[in-house]
């Protein structure tokens, strides 16, 4: 069988040339929020237009992670400068929840359980949180982990962990941050600073290796790493957001430097 390769669809440019955060997706919609801005920016999935942007008052000049979940119909934003978790409802009148957590909140992600799960970064420490941000649980990362950026959970409720540092490594722990396995370097050399994770339906593990300008993929059957065959004029400038939209077979890159895209790229996945 011959490997899907990947077809670069739209870029959605840079409104402010900022930054790109984070970015998520939600039905019909995708939703991106960047440095210095309390405004997420919200943009039909077919047509990739600005539909609205939603205001978060409060919010932090660098929110670090973004999830939205389905079932509870709300997206979450990470504040670094306040360790604070805001929580944005989408039924229309967009209220806004907002509760304290652990030092430097980084990535988000909505685990099987539909909570919360939180990467705080000084702290090493991974939280889950019910939708209304009662605590369910704290996993303290143990001996080989540190610095988390992102953490997703797998089919087998390990979780895969980014962590930013240099050279940087993922790593699956088990739910009491026992580290279980990692992933550092390969034929492709070291990672520089991971931080944006994506799982698929076989828990294969897409990772933003920022520092190096380019998206990996780790198979986790054969524990295979390679670089993910991204094609786009002058290349990715320091990815760290990813969302993988299982639905489309789709792959959003936010990146950090460089114009401040969101490359969307289609053929990434097998459509659901």
């Amino acid at each position: 069988m011959k490997p899907r390769v990947p077809r670069l669809k739209h870029i959605i440019p840079s409104q402010d040339r900022d930054s790109v955060s984070a970015v998520t997706s939600l039905g019909d919609y995708v939703f991106l929020v960047r440095h210095n801005s309390q405004q997420v920016e919200v943009y039909d999935a077919e047509t990739f237009t600005l539909h609205h942007q939603i205001t978060i008052p409060g919010l932090g000049p660098y929110p670090r992670g973004l999830a939205a979940c389905y079932v509870n119909n709300c997206i979450y934003a990470s504040d670094w400068n306040n360790d604070s978790i805001h929580r944005v409802e989408l039924s229309g009148s967009n209220e806004v929840k907002k509760w304290s957590v652990a030092d430097s909140p980084a990535g988000l992600s909505v685990n099987r359980a539909h909570n919360l799960v939180v990467t705080c970064y000084w702290a090493s420490k991974l939280h889950e949180y019910t939708t209304e941000g009662s605590l369910v649980r704290e996993i303290r990362l143990q001996a080989g982990v540190s610095l988390p950026c992102h953490a997703v959970q797998l089919s087998t409720g390990h979780y895969v962990v980014s962590q930013g540092m240099s050279p940087g490594v993922v790593s699956v722990v088990g739910v009491e941050g026992q580290l279980v396995q990692s992933y550092g370097p390969s034929n492709f050399g070291e990672m520089e600073y991971p931080s944006g994770l994506a799982v698929t339906r076989n828990d294969d593990i897409l990772v933003a290796d920022s520092y190096n300008n380019r998206v990996l993929s780790i198979i986790r059957s054969t524990g295979l790493v390679q670089q993910v065959a991204l094609s786009v004029a002058g290349g990715l400038h320091e990815p760290t957001g990813l969302c993988l939209e299982q639905s489309r077979g789709r792959l959003y890159v936010g990146e950090s430097e460089g114009q401040h895209r969101v490359l969307v790229f289609d053929n990434v996945t097998k459509p659901v």
